[in-house]
């Protein structure tokens, strides 16, 4: 039989090991609780973002749930940030550096306390990737939930909407008080921005790759569904115990495959790429930027959501789900369908009984009619990126962009020239110093992509940076540029006037001046000093690794 409490009978077994119930014994537990499984509930409930202002109350029914089938539940917290309030200030490095303070506290809480079994509820881009690899690292028997995506404000609008009713206005296309009724009615409430986003994407990719319960990456975060998830979720944990089913029995190079093929078909984020390589990373699975490469020429894009279609994701829930999808994939042998998953059941077994979308439904199109005939997510490369950088091109904005570099040394300066109509039609927006390192933090350029398209320019300029892109970013854009700028890669040595080539029919970026030029460049290179020299961001920036390679925190320990 297997042993369920592998590590909390450390904890509270025996008589030296008194004190620990008699602290235990204060926060609710009683002489049965000691004799249960142990199951942490790690919550990322916080009033700071109204993606996990309802989180508090899932981790109470995930608790209920593992406390039903015969565990302890025992809710405790982590942080989570804002990418949507933080976006386009300094205080937006701080974002990716959450996704590790994430895992990090996960993994301290719960290798400290002696828990045997996880759930963990994350409503938001990075406390979703956070908490699966603080999951991952434990490697004990675990589920992730999704805490929910939002419903959609008013006329259809969500927060995307709101940043590029700036550039709208900067444009002279609305009036301030136009911009203020979006602003008032785009976020009605609890959960996760509405678009295929980088939420909605992680949690898609997280039920694609098996960790969490069939149909959880499609649910509003209000609904009686999502509570329900959360139940089950506490629940299914117990069977993992008992099956002695962990993180690295499911999260295999397979899972990862079906994580990125889900992931292209509904038009995803480009920080899955991102997050993908950092989750495999935390259970040894060698994942690269090739797979991303090999899969994509196979992989449609079948999805019409935002930012580039026009659906939400409580449109697609409406109609079913990613489950149809899934199935859809399978059949067409798109998926592995022996991939092991927290049901204790295969991908495939998991799929069996899932019903076709309706037919008059036009959110999901047929492989014939796809979107795009392999994947969005274009994996660069060339002399302006030796080791790679990732493209979000959907063919609306064409597959080949040359201009003229305009280069800024910050996410602020960009921002400014765009509103103040400084960049013009044929730049080449060059934004560097913004990569993990030299950030540090690698901010996302929402409010710089926002405001290209509400200027009108979407079609018009193209944007590359070292830094990453929100899962709402849409237009011509490249972005995880490697090296980055403080490394001492090509980005660092354009200069205003200089010739960018992006084509992704090819997959190469390339800066069109001589190679001895380039050189000449490089050898007078000097890297800037760190905008950082204490805290956590100057800690980041020392141990961080390449985009290319998740930029995760403990690759050269």
């Amino acid at each position: 039989m297997t042993d369920k409490r592998k590590h909390s009978s450390k904890v509270v077994d025996g008589i030296e090991k008194t004190p620990a119930r008699a602290m235990l014994r204060a926060v609710g537990f009683s002489d049965d609780d000691f004799k249960k499984p142990q199951v942490g509930i790690a919550s990322t409930w916080s009033m700071v973002t109204p993606c996990n202002m309802h989180i508090d109350k899932l981790a109470d029914e995930a608790c209920a749930g593992a406390d039903q089938a015969g565990g302890k539940g025992v809710v405790f917290n982590t942080i989570t940030i804002s990418d949507g309030i933080s976006n386009g200030t300094e205080g937006m490095k701080y974002s990716l550096v959450s996704r590790e303070v994430i895992a990090d506290s996960i993994e301290t809480v719960a290798g400290c306390e002696g828990f045997d079994g996880l759930v963990a509820i994350g409503g938001c881009d990075k406390n979703m990737p956070g908490c699966m690899i603080g999951l991952a690292r434990l490697n004990r028997p675990s589920v992730f939930v999704y805490g929910g995506t939002i419903k959609p404000g008013a006329n259809h609008t969500d927060i995307v909407s709101v940043f590029e009713a700036v550039g709208q206005h900067a444009r002279g296309d609305l009036s301030t008080i136009a911009v203020k009724q979006i602003e008032e009615t785009a976020i009605p409430g609890p959960g996760s921005c509405g678009g295929m986003y980088t939420a909605n994407t992680m949690a898609s990719a997280i039920e694609a790759l098996g960790m969490s319960l069939p149909n959880s990456s499609a649910q509003e975060a209000v609904s009686s569904s999502k509570a329900e998830d959360c139940r089950r979720a506490g629940a299914a944990v117990l069977a993992l115990l008992e099956s002695d089913i962990k993180p690295t029995d499911i999260m295999t190079h397979k899972a990862f495959e079906n994580a990125i093929t889900v992931t292209i078909a509904l038009g995803g984020s480009t920080n899955a790429v991102l997050h993908l390589l950092a989750m495999a990373h935390a259970v040894d699975v060698p994942l690269t930027l090739d797979d991303f490469v090999r899969i994509g020429k196979r992989v449609p894009v079948l999805a019409d959501l935002r930012p580039s279609g026009h659906y939400m994701m409580s449109e697609l829930i409406a109609v079913g789900g990613i489950q149809p999808l899934m199935k859809m994939l399978l059949d067409k042998g798109l998926l592995h369908g022996d991939c092991l998953t927290v049901t204790g059941k295969t991908l495939a077994e998991n799929l069996t009984n899932v019903e076709p979308y309706p037919a008059e439904q036009e959110i999901i199109k047929d492989f014939d009619n796809a979107i795009k005939a392999t994947s969005h997510l274009v994996i660069l490369k060339g002399n302006l990126a030796p080791e790679g950088a990732v493209a979000k091109i959907t063919g609306k904005e064409g597959l080949v962009f040359t201009g003229s570099a305009r280069v800024f040394h910050s996410e602020e300066e960009a921002l400014e020239a765009i509103l103040g109509g400084t960049v013009v039609k044929g730049d080449v927006i060059v934004i560097r110093y913004e990569g993990p390192r030299g950030g540090p933090g690698m901010r996302e350029m929402l409010s710089p992509t926002s405001a290209v398209m509400g200027k009108g320019l979407g079609n018009d300029v193209a944007l590359i940076t070292d830094g990453r892109f929100s899962g709402g970013s849409h237009g011509f854009v490249v972005g995880h540029i490697t090296p980055e700028a403080m490394d001492g890669g090509p980005i660092a040595i354009i200069e205003n006037g200089d010739e960018i080539t992006i084509d992704a029919e090819n997959a190469q970026i390339s800066l069109n001046i001589a190679e001895a030029e380039i050189q000449a460049r490089l050898a007078k290179w000097q890297a800037p000093a760190p905008r950082y020299t204490r805290g956590v961001l100057a800690k980041f920036a020392k141990t961080v690794s390449s985009a290319s390679e998740g930029a995760v925190t403990d690759k050269n320990l």
